[in-house]
């Protein structure tokens, strides 16, 4: 007979948000990618790789936060450093319910379907859809 009444209850040592982002090169990131800056969820719209003075070389990131389209973040990191990619997802919900009748088309009593996109704990309708014909 064991000593415990309950089973045992472990808890992970990783930080919850790890998941949330992975580490590449920075050499590696390309324009139109995603990159986390300045604790943003960016979408790269410009690099310029340029060359220090001892011969290493630096990339100048400047990306367009994914929840606000108008933010515009820059950042400068070696080469050889890692930066944090966040996993950025989008999925597409047939609208069923809202609250606050934000948006007009579904008072109207049409079929909806919204795009949302996920990263890094938060979430953002980006898109508004008539549901196909037939649907």
């Amino acid at each position: 007979m064991s000593d415990y009444e309950e089973e045992p209850h472990f808890e992970s040592e990783g930080d919850d948000g790890a998941s949330m982002t992975y580490p590449v090169p920075a050499s590696s990131i390309r324009k139109n990618g995603h990159l986390v800056i300045k604790g943003r969820p960016c979408k790269v719209v410009d690099i310029k790789t340029k060359t220090g003075k001892h011969g290493d070389k630096n990339h100048h990131f400047v990306g367009i936060d994914i929840f606000n389209l108008i933010k515009k973040l820059e950042d400068t990191v070696p080469s050889f450093d890692n930066v944090d990619v966040p996993r950025v997802n989008r999925n597409d919900y047939q609208l069923i319910n809202i609250e606050d009748g934000f948006i007009d088309a579904f008072n109207e009593g049409k079929d909806l379907f919204v795009s949302v996109i996920s990263a890094m704990g938060e979430e953002q309708i980006i898109s508004v859809k008539d549901a196909p014909r037939g649907y």
